[in-house]
């Protein structure tokens, strides 16, 4: 059976793209109708169901998107990897409490963390002008299952690809495609992988080739009110106190914080409690106490924090066409302060005091 390039599950129709025909692709034949209209691409490589979509800035996705990527049956996957809308039971039947690791668990997410910062740094160092962000979504999930490891978005509510790459005005959450990086990009790429029965998730802002300087501002800057939000952490710690920090530190700049979206638990649920604000001001409730576990990833853009959302169901932009930067890491909360867990040998204190 051939299947359908779009949706890559039921048998594919005569129905074929014509722009990739134009264009010399082969196998470009759909399932049906609807799954054409959602999938094909006009004469600029924008789907048809983006048409008459307002644009927040410049950036376009360039279609059509390669096949899904498959994973080995070998390698143990998580609940949704399967599951035809992606949905992790694991994750709906937990509980609002926030779970303590206990010390095998710890070694599991210490295992998972340190290959996804191998990952991340494999997938970063082919990074350059030329490269399209679907190349990079290949190397990121070839190095996944080369390390005996599930790339954690593939199928997660139905996302399509092993990676995130956000370019420029996208925050969060931007679809691999067709489109090469350019120089003065900015890349963000957000790996996560599922490995031992966990998983290890963070991300980082690259610049492509030489950036302007107000571009390397937002990504030092957005780095930096992270780095001083983990030092904070420590048993005791109130969680709301993570956005009073970044917040001291990017307001100054005049940047601003993106509310929509938050860090997370982590463990062998891919996203739980406790929830992370990156903004000050909140009243989210809790402390950290010590076996707790949970990222600290802030979206910081120039302008605006309002965002809007491109019709493909993940594509998080800045609603003014500014660019906008993110790093994540995992914290572990240990009875001296915290362990950066996706930076293998990292404590605070540093001294361990």
């Amino acid at each position: 059976m051939t299947k359908c390039i779009g949706c890559n599950e039921k048998e594919a129709s005569r129905l074929e793209c014509p722009t990739c025909k134009k264009l010399g692709i082969p196998g470009s034949f759909f399932c049906e109708q609807e799954c054409f209209k959602k999938n094909c691409v006009d004469a600029n490589g924008i789907p048809l169901s983006m048409a008459g979509f307002k644009w927040t800035g410049t950036l376009r996705p360039k279609y059509p998107l390669s096949a899904k990527r498959e994973v080995p049956a070998h390698i143990p996957r998580p609940d949704y990897a399967d599951d035809p809308r992606g949905e992790s039971l694991l994750e709906m039947r937990g509980s609002n409490k926030v779970k303590t690791l206990n010390a095998e668990e710890i070694e599991g997410m210490r295992k998972v963390c340190k290959l996804a910062r191998e990952v991340l740094e494999l997938t970063a160092s082919h990074i350059r002008p030329g490269i399209t962000t679907d190349e990079l979504d290949k190397i990121c999930h070839d190095a996944c299952v080369a390390r005996d490891s599930y790339p954690s978005p593939l199928n997660y509510r139905n996302f399509p690809k092993s990676v995130c790459t956000s370019v420029n005005e996208v925050i969060c959450h931007g679809i691999p495609d067709q489109r090469p990086l350019e120089e003065g990009d900015i890349v963000n790429l957000d790996v996560t992988l599922y490995h031992g029965g966990f998983h290890g998730d963070l991300n980082a802002t690259y610049p492509v080739g030489k950036v302007d300087e107000s571009s390397l501002d937002l990504i030092k800057t957005t780095k930096q009110s992270l780095d001083e939000a983990i030092a904070m952490c420590k048993p005791g710690a109130l969680y709301r106190d993570i956005g009073n920090k970044i917040e001291s530190i990017v307001k100054p700049k005049g940047y601003s914080i993106v509310r929509q979206y938050t860090g997370h638990g982590i463990d062998q649920r891919f996203h739980c409690n406790p929830n992370i604000v990156h903004y000050g001001g909140s009243k989210t409730p809790g402390k950290m106490e010590v076996g707790h576990c949970f990222t600290i990833e802030p979206m910081i853009n120039m302008g605006t924090a309002k965002l809007d959302h491109w019709p493909d169901a993940w594509t998080a932009v800045t609603a003014s066409g500014q660019r906008s930067a993110q790093f994540e890491d995992v914290i572990l909360i240990t009875e001296t302060g915290c362990e950066v867990l996706t930076r293998p040998g990292v404590k605070f204190p540093a001294n361990g005091a």
